[in-house]
């Protein structure tokens, strides 16, 4: 996994993804399936980052914002203010709230989606996993998929 700074346009927040590698990110940027989580831009490009250097576990970096240590295994998360962190709380209760009364059917989500969609299953929210392929698939067939934002109990 690898975290990239990212920045939308015109509005330019400021926010952090992460992504099996780099050809994944340009593969969800081309597919217009990123997104701002603050103003929901999908024109959303990496930002400039710097580079993150290893250190050793007994090192210990200074905190600016405290002038006392962090763990350097253990990187506090950082927002770029108080509206990002709270639009990220929001997002990510929606995200509880819509797992909590949708069926997960896993990597057969665009399979189900299609069976709905077309009358052939019942009708009801569901969530689960599915390719960048798979869910361009299902917008050029005017069926509604878009991705959740991960949660920190997915541990990903």
């Amino acid at each position: 996994m690898i975290s990239f700074a990212l920045r939308c346009h015109p509005a330019a927040h400021a926010f952090d993804g992460w992504f099996r590698s780099g050809e994944d990110f340009e593969r969800q940027a081309d597919a217009g399936l990123l997104a701002c989580p603050i103003c929901g831009s999908s024109d959303v490009s990496k930002a400039l980052m710097r580079p993150a250097i290893a250190t050793s576990a007994k090192t210990k970096a200074p905190d600016a914002a405290t002038g006392g240590a962090v763990e350097p295994s253990r990187p506090a998360v950082e927002f770029a203010n108080a509206e990002a962190a709270k639009a990220i709380a929001q997002l990510q209760a929606m995200t509880r709230e819509l797992r909590a009364k949708a069926d997960y059917v896993g990597p057969r989500f665009a399979e189900e989606a299609r069976r709905i969609h077309y009358g052939e299953s019942e009708h009801r929210q569901i969530y689960g996993e599915a390719s960048t392929r798979e869910v361009k698939g299902l917008r050029e067939e005017g069926i509604a998929a878009f991705p959740l934002p991960g949660l920190p109990e997915d541990k990903n």
